[in-house]
C-alpha cells in the first residue's frame, strides 16, 4: 500500500485523481465541483479506512470505488444539495434579519459606547 500512497501524495487536482483511477467523467462537472469531490472523497476514506494490512490491489480498488462514488454525487445532485463543506451546512440555519433588528443592535452599541 506504500507504493499507492506515494502516488496520491503526488496527485493534486480531482481530474489527476480521477485519471490516476481510470474513472471516466465530464471535465464540466468536475471543474465546478472538484474541491467537493474531493472532499467527499476524503470524508468516506475517513468513514472507512483501509486496514493496515490491506494489500496493493484491494487498496487501489477500494479507493476507486469511494473516489467513483464521491463523483457518482455530484453527477445525481449539486454542492448545494450535498453540503460538503462546512458553508453550507450552516447556511441552512441562517436567517433573514430584519432592517429594524439591525438599526435596534446598532443603537444599542452606540449607546454602550
Amino acid at each position: 500500500m506504500e507504493i499507492l500512497m506515494q502516488a496520491l501524495k503526488n496527485l493534486s487536482t480531482a481530474e489527476e485523481f480521477l485519471n490516476f483511477f481510470a474513472i471516466e467523467y465530464q471535465p464540466a462537472l468536475v471543474h465546478v465541483n472538484r474541491l467537493h469531490i474531493l472532499q467527499r472523497f476524503h470524508q468516506y476514506l475517513r468513514q472507512s479506512p483501509l486496514p493496515a494490512n490491506c494489500g496493493e490491489g484491494e487498496a487501489i480498488l477500494a479507493c476507486r470505488a469511494m473516489l467513483e462514488r464521491a463523483y457518482q454525487d455530484f453527477v445525481h445532485s449539486s454542492s448545494i444539495k450535498e453540503k460538503v463543506f462546512k458553508v453550507f451546512r450552516d447556511a441552512e440555519g441562517v436567517r433573514t434579519v430584519s432592517v429594524d433588528n439591525v438599526r435596534a443592535a446598532l443603537s444599542g452599541r452606540q449607546k454602550a459606547a
